[in-house]
């Protein structure tokens, strides 16, 4: 079974920087999946962002490209979503979410993951 965990929302202001933090709890292995959703009031769940458990594969959605990486901590069960320029409309409840042999090429699709974190709030004020 594996647990995650999400920290690191909360209120800034357009143009900040936020990192966001999963810890994951649990069994992991190098064809672990971990991804990164965000859900906006009234709005579907976004893939925002997903990478390998040993960092090999990375893919961020092109809505934030050049605003989000994605990264992982070795030496801790950690991801982080690194989040510059922030903008009003990002906005949204953010999920940790991970999946075991994934396929790459699915890794936006939120049906495809196993296991889910509570969620974060991010606000973003302008």
């Amino acid at each position: 079974q594996v647990q995650l965990e999400e920290s690191g929302g909360g209120l800034a202001q357009a143009g900040a920087t936020l990192r966001l933090s999963c810890t994951t709890s649990g069994r992991t292995s190098n064809n672990f999946v971990m991804g990164w959703f965000r859900q906006a009031p009234g709005k579907e769940r976004e893939f925002v962002a997903a990478m390998r458990w040993n960092g090999a594969t990375t893919r961020v959605s092109d809505s934030v490209k050049g605003r989000f990486t994605i990264s992982r901590d070795s030496a801790k069960p950690t991801q982080y979503l690194h989040i510059n320029n922030l903008e009003p409309e990002d906005t949204a409840v953010y999920y940790c979410a991970a999946s075991y042999g994934l396929i790459w090429s699915s890794m936006a699709q939120s049906r495809q993951y196993n296991y889910w974190g509570q969620g974060t709030q991010v606000t973003v004020s302008s």
